[in-house]
């Protein structure tokens, strides 16, 4: 049977577990819970409805249409953007940055966790020494020897977590990662929309090459004619004047056509990755329609926007840094031990009389700083309230966007119908222009003009074709691309270990 000492012992022990227990459980500071998002009572977006008398214009897919996943601008059904979509995924520097910003974002999250665990040190010593023979020291005391030590020290250190500082650490650390995920995923879409917008771009100016070339074919044979006329007799110089010069306008825009599409293209190439010496586009004038894009019902957004997913992530991390706060107020209490083995003879070193100990916690409390923790907590709070602030502004602008481009995207079409039937009118101008001309009804000034309406026509369609193709890349960018929250890595995919090489294929 135990005596009443030993039992004492062991009643004080077990309270003593049960404190640690109890206060190893403790998590200061305000539990997190995601800011609520706005009531969207309307079923359908207001722009996608469009002007009901215009039934031609352009309109987004049924909101019950399956949703663009992954790949987005595979909607397009374009190969050639496709393959440098997947060139860009890869070989995109920017990607590269913000994927290295995650990568160190998740090796914050290991270190944090590492404080959960106590560190284990040892510092192995080997000394050989000798003492003075003219030290003033007693008869007893050996002088002028030559002596040797050995030492083999283990020292134990460790701070629990009674506040639960470490775990707010680990807490803000996670959500921290979760927020350079999201980043990633925004500018992953941000380099692949501006791919798309250049891809388009570029067509719609090889379009305007063509048209502007054509312009140029129908304008020397007016010269021609004008000339002829004028060299028979029949025609005015006037008119020859005025056919040259309506020439030269139409040569001088088919030049400088090719300086907007070679920024294109240079900017293209460093999207890339690649050096714009090195990189081209093959010349292939096409016109295009945007597809039905699905844009679902707006209480579905916040889920597929990263920018919005990565503010939410922010205030968590804000949140748990509101904890940590909290816990400095309270002591950090050290359980430190350290055992080593000390002999003069290494033989010896591992014999029992070789060994020494030592063992005791330690409390550290900041007595008086005047009000440091009170005003580092209130600043944390205002970045909290700010960072809320910003969430809330990046849902309006969320929802602003979407409607920004379907509004643009709807009256582009719209334009583009009414711009085709000015540039039919335009071509009918000029051909009775050209038939009162040849038949000296009209001088060749109402040709001219005639040629200079149809020009203008045509350039104000096909720059209304491309603003609504980047319009619809955008308003694909608006609703998030392919991506969904859902695909946010989880805290358990966080602190798992990477796969072996991770690090080395991306240097």
């Amino acid at each position: 049977m135990m005596d009443r000492s030993t039992r004492t012992r062991l009643a004080m022990l077990t309270g003593a577990a049960l404190l640690l227990v109890f206060m190893a459980g403790c998590q200061l500071g305000p539990k997190y819970q995601a800011p609520p998002p706005p009531a969207v009572t309307a079923a359908n977006y207001k722009e996608s409805v469009g002007n009901p008398q215009d039934a031609s214009a352009w309109k987004p897919a049924n909101p019950a249409d399956a949703m663009l996943r992954g790949n987005w601008w595979e909607v397009y059904h374009e190969p050639e953007l496709n393959a440098l979509e997947d060139q860009l995924n890869i070989d995109n520097q920017n990607i590269k940055i913000f994927f290295e910003n995650y990568m160190a974002a998740e090796a914050v999250v290991a270190q944090a966790r590492t404080q959960f665990w106590p560190t284990i040190t040892t510092t192995d010593t080997w000394n050989r020494s000798l003492t003075s023979a003219n030290q003033h020291v007693s008869s007893t005391t050996n002088t002028g020897t030559t002596s040797s030590l050995w030492t083999l020290p283990v020292n134990v250190s460790w701070t629990p977590d009674f506040w639960g500082k470490i775990r707010n650490q680990v807490l803000g650390a996670t959500a921290s990662a979760q927020l350079s995920a999201a980043n990633l995923e925004v500018e992953k879409l941000l380099e692949q929309s501006q791919l798309a917008q250049y891809y388009f771009e570029i067509r719609g100016e090889d379009s305007l090459q063509k048209i502007l070339n054509d312009t140029v074919t129908t304008d020397q044979q007016s010269l021609d004619y004008a000339q002829a006329q004028y060299d028979s007799g029949i025609g005015t110089y006037l008119a020859v004047a005025q056919a040259r010069t309506t020439l030269e306008t139409a040569r001088a825009q088919a030049t400088s056509v090719g300086l907007l599409r070679n920024q294109y293209e240079h900017a293209m190439a460093m999207l890339l990755g690649k050096v714009a010496t090195d990189f081209s586009i093959p010349v292939r004038p096409m016109t295009y329609t945007p597809p039905p894009i699905p844009t679902g019902i707006p209480s579905q957004l916040l889920e597929r926007r990263p920018d919005v997913a990565a503010a939410e992530r922010k205030l968590a991390s804000d949140n748990a840094t509101i904890g940590i706060g909290y816990g400095a107020f309270f002591p950090n209490i050290t359980l430190s031990a350290s055992g080593s083995l000390q002999s003069a003879l290494g033989s010896k070193l591992f014999s029992l009389p070789s060994r020494t100990w030592a063992i005791g916690p330690s409390v550290a409390e900041t007595i008086f700083n005047a009000g440091l923790y009170r005003a580092e907590l209130h600043q944390y709070t205002a970045v909290y309230n700010s960072d809320l602030a910003s969430y809330r502004e990046s849902v309006l602008t969320a929802f602003q966007q979407v409607e920004d481009y379907l509004s643009n995207t709807r009256v582009y079409s719209s334009e583009i119908q009414h711009q085709q039937e000015a540039v039919k009118a335009a071509q009918e101008y000029l051909n009775i222009a050209n038939d009162r001309y040849i038949t000296g009804v009209d001088t060749y000034l109402n040709v001219m003009l005639a040629q200079n309406s149809l020009l203008s026509a045509q350039s104000a369609l096909n720059a209304q074709q491309i603003s609504e193709m980047v319009a619809s890349v955008q308003l694909v960018q608006a609703l998030g691309g392919g991506w969904n929250s859902s695909e946010l890595p989880t805290p358990a995919q966080i602190k798992a270990k990477p796969a072996p090489g991770t690090y080395a294929r991306q240097q």
